[in-house]
Order: C-alpha cells, then structure tokens, then sequence
C-alpha cells in the first residue's frame, strides 16, 4: 500500500468557528500578531478575548507571534509570549498563570496517523501548568502536559507528560534534574 493523499480529509475535525470569523482572524493574525507594526499587549490581548480566547490580567505578547485560533486558547495571569512563539491551536490550550514561553517555540497540537493511507487528521490539546517556562525554539507535542514549574530547554521536543519542577532537555526531552526554587536576595 501507498499514501494516498488525494483522498486526505480532516474527518470530523471541526475549527470551531464559522469561515468568516476564520478568514477575519487570519488577517487579524497576520496583520497584528506576526508581525513587528504592532508591539502592544493590551492591544493584542484585547483582540485575541475578541476573538473567543480566556486570557488572565498581565498577558505580554511580543511581535512575531502566529495563533491559529485564539477561541482555543485560555490562559491565567501573566502569560509572556516570546518573539516568533507558534501556538498550533487545533486543539484547546491552556496555559496556566506565570508561564513564559520564549522566543520560537512551537506547540503542536495537530498530527496525522501515518499508519492509514489517506494520512487522517490527529488532534490532541496541550496543557502548560503554573509557573513552567518553555525555551527558545522548543516543541511541545499534542496531547502532552507540561507540570507545574517545568522547564524545557532550548530546542527540546516534548513528547510526553513531564514531572513536576523538572527540567528537560533533548530530542526527545528527558528529565535531566529537578527545579529548585529559591527567593530573591
């Protein structure tokens, strides 16, 4: 057997909102959140709620940043989205308060089942808890949760659940050590 692509469908996969409201939020997208003409937050954030998306107060968002579909998106209190930060919401994502998620990481909430040949459509959300931190260039993959105060190193692919105040590294990510705390001097 061979793929056979021509018979692709999404299944029963469905956005979540009508064709305008998409075609007037990839615009909105492209025009305001990829892009480097408009820097301000509260502009952005105001625009994403607009849009369907649960955002807690402190929201940063830094150019550069591409959400498929804000009505997928909720998120508690002084979310920090880097520069070129993807967020692939096919699914629900939820990022809870404090999270920062740097410069170009991906979270990818779509996928195919490369096992039939017509290549269907997979879809699974993706959860970050309190207080992680995902850095630069990493990937999170659909279906996983990242536990509260995880760190995941530059460029790492997440392809399963973390632990808790864990720090992953790799491809893919591995629990390299545990996150300690500590107040401020």
């Amino acid at each position: 057997m061979k793929v056979d692509l021509t018979h692709y469908n999404t299944g029963d996969y469905e956005t979540g909102a009508n064709t305008a409201k998409r075609i007037l939020w990839y615009l909105v997208n492209a025009l305001v959140f990829d892009s480097w003409l408009f820097p301000w937050s509260s502009m952005k954030s105001a625009l994403l709620k607009a849009f369907g998306a649960e955002l807690g107060p402190g929201t940063v968002i830094k150019p550069r940043v591409n959400i498929k579909y804000p009505w997928n998106l909720s998120a508690g209190k002084n979310l920090w989205l880097g520069e070129g930060v993807w967020i692939d919401s096919l699914a629900p994502v939820r990022l809870g308060s404090n999270v920062c998620i740097s410069q170009d990481a991906y979270l990818l909430t779509g996928n195919h089942n490369y096992t039939i040949t017509t290549f269907p459509l997979i879809v699974k959300g993706i959860t970050v808890e309190d207080g992680a931190w995902i850095g630069a260039r990493a990937t999170i993959c659909p279906g996983v949760t990242i536990r509260d105060h995880t760190v995941i190193t530059v460029a790492s692919v997440v392809t399963k659940d973390t632990e808790s105040h864990g720090i992953y590294q790799g491809n893919p990510a591995v629990l390299i050590k545990t996150r300690v705390l500590r107040s401020p001097d």
